[in-house]
């Protein structure tokens, strides 16, 4: 009986150091997955690979796609749930080679909702950055995030799915398609402008 008392006592000192004492790897980071950004972002979905440049605005995503052949210059916009696609200012219905970026594009979406609205990001340290597993209807993910708290990696092993995100700066970019015409526009009227003062002064 008192083995029986001494074990029961060993077993319940062990689980309560080994739940006090937080695990070996365990790490946090600022939470920065809730602010504005934008960056380049590798894709590997089974065997399609695809690259692009992403930006987050609020609750608005925008991916503008330069590989593969099929997408390049395509454009997803992801806002309330809705998602848009356009083409050299163009809008049309998602193409069907960008239906699987699409789906996944969803979850990496839903991923970081999930995760943004904590004051800090708690998870496992592991290869200098911070990775934080959750699970969402289409599976299970890895969400990874880098020294300053803004997002490096999302994989769904499940869909063979593996994104990779790059020089992210803070803010998103500001250069839209009305800006860009705007600023076409400004340049032929200042180009016309000065052919024309020339013109008077050589007249």
């Amino acid at each position: 009986m008192k083995r029986l008392v001494l074990s029961a006592v060993t077993a319940a000192a062990l689980c309560f150091v080994s739940c006090s004492v937080p695990m070996k790897n365990e790490a946090s980071r600022p939470n920065r997955l809730g602010e504005s950004f934008s960056g380049d972002v590798a894709i590997t979905i089974e065997k399609m690979h695809a690259a692009g440049r992403l930006e987050r605005s609020g609750g608005d995503w925008n991916v503008e796609f330069s590989e593969p052949n099929t997408l390049s210059g395509v454009s997803l916009g992801f806002s309330d749930g809705s998602v848009t696609a356009s083409y050299k200012g163009l809008s049309f219905s998602v193409p069907q080679s960008a239906v699987p970026v699409k789906a996944m594009m969803l979850n990496l979406i839903k991923a970081v909702d999930e995760n943004s609205a904590s004051e800090e990001l708690k998870g496992e340290e592991k290869d200098g950055m911070l990775r934080l597993n959750g699970k969402l209807d289409g599976g299970s993910y890895v969400l990874s995030v880098d020294d300053n708290g803004f997002i490096c990696g999302f994989d769904m092993p499940g869909y063979e799915l593996s994104m990779t995100f790059m020089n992210i700066a803070e803010g998103a970019d500001n250069m839209t398609a009305s800006d860009t015409t705007a600023e076409a526009v400004t340049t032929v009227t200042e180009t016309a402008a000065t052919s024309t003062t020339q013109n008077v002064e050589h007249s």
